[in-house]
């Protein structure tokens, strides 16, 4: 039995929750395991599913980066703020790396970069691109965003599509709103970067932010917006996840990660992407936290998962 538990518990610390919770010699075990399995899938979804054996302080950090399936769902999760989620985005990526898992890696890369801009925008919304609550700003006279067909506007016609439908979404059934969600919402955070970062033909849509604060959010986007055409990131393509049918060695990762660093090294927010902070991709957590301006880490949720179905391994005759 000794044997087979230390199985079990390498399994638990190399965060195999799926092996685990498929060999699983109790129920409380394999829920607790589907639960991890959940996180290192990043099914956002289902982060605030019912899970009893899970300890409340990992249900609450999980419901932090669960997106609500309802416009009036409360609390917000990560439209209240991205920065739990990001840090859980940070945990994967390590996990991943350290499993040489490096097509769901890159995916969850791919991920962040949609992201991003939304991160950058966090501190002038005072929310995370909630569409229950866009500035009335946004939508003010004279601006282009959401109209479309406008082709003064330097938003794609995808991305007129989702801005349109983000400014009503909130009124629409749960149905419409997951599908808008599922589909539009990461169009979303790249046309609000192109809106305060890009735009050859300003309108008045970001004039709700002053000056000063929307010169120091140009440069947080703008690098948002760059770091999603970096070659990290267009590794994607080359993954199944993507286009194609290989998968990344470690050092064509690496070697993709140092040329994204110099590429990224063109202003003060993009430089953050050069220091050595004992991440697996040195510089990224440092690069986020400075498109946030604000300290984003690591999560420990996945290692909380693992520790306590470890803990529930050793209780077991």
């Amino acid at each position: 039995m000794d044997s087979t538990r230390d199985l079990f518990v390498a399994l638990a610390r190399r965060y195999a929750f799926a092996d685990l919770g498929a060999l699983a010699p109790a129920a409380e075990i394999a829920e607790v395991c589907e639960f991890g399995q959940r996180l290192l899938s990043l099914d956002a979804e289902d982060f605030a599913a019912e899970a009893r054996e899970v300890p409340a302080d990992l249900r609450r950090r999980a419901r932090a980066c669960h997106m609500p399936q309802t416009p009036r769902e409360q609390p917000r999760g990560a439209l209240e703020s991205l920065r739990p989620a990001y840090g859980l985005l940070l945990e994967v990526i390590a996990v991943r790396w350290h499993r040489r898992e490096l097509s769901p890696m890159i995916a969850a890369v791919h991920i962040a970069s949609e992201y991003l801009p939304l991160l950058a925008f966090e501190p002038q919304l005072g929310h995370a691109g909630d569409p229950a609550r866009w500035p009335v700003g946004l939508s003010a006279s004279g601006s282009r965003f959401g109209v479309i067909g406008d082709r003064e506007c330097d938003h794609t016609k995808s991305e007129q599509s989702a801005t349109n439908r983000t400014l009503r979404v909130a009124a629409e059934p749960s149905e419409g709103w997951r599908a808008y969600f599922d589909r539009q919402h990461s169009q979303v955070a790249g046309a609000l970067g192109v809106c305060v970062a890009t735009c050859r033909n300003p309108c008045t849509a970001m004039d709700w932010i002053e000056p000063e604060p929307r010169a120091d959010l140009q440069s947080r986007a703008r690098t948002a917006l760059a770091f999603a055409e970096t070659p990290l990131v267009r590794l994607r393509h080359a993954a199944p996840v993507g286009h194609g049918f290989g998968v990344p060695s470690p050092e064509e990762v690496l070697d993709a990660w140092e040329r994204s660093r110099a590429v990224l090294d063109k202003n003060p927010i993009g430089t953050a992407a050069l220091k050595e902070d004992g991440f697996p991709l040195p510089g990224l957590p440092s690069l986020f936290s400075a498109i946030a301006d604000a300290p984003i880490e690591p999560a420990t949720l996945l290692n909380g998962v693992s520790e306590h179905i470890v803990t529930l391994l050793e209780r077991q005759p």
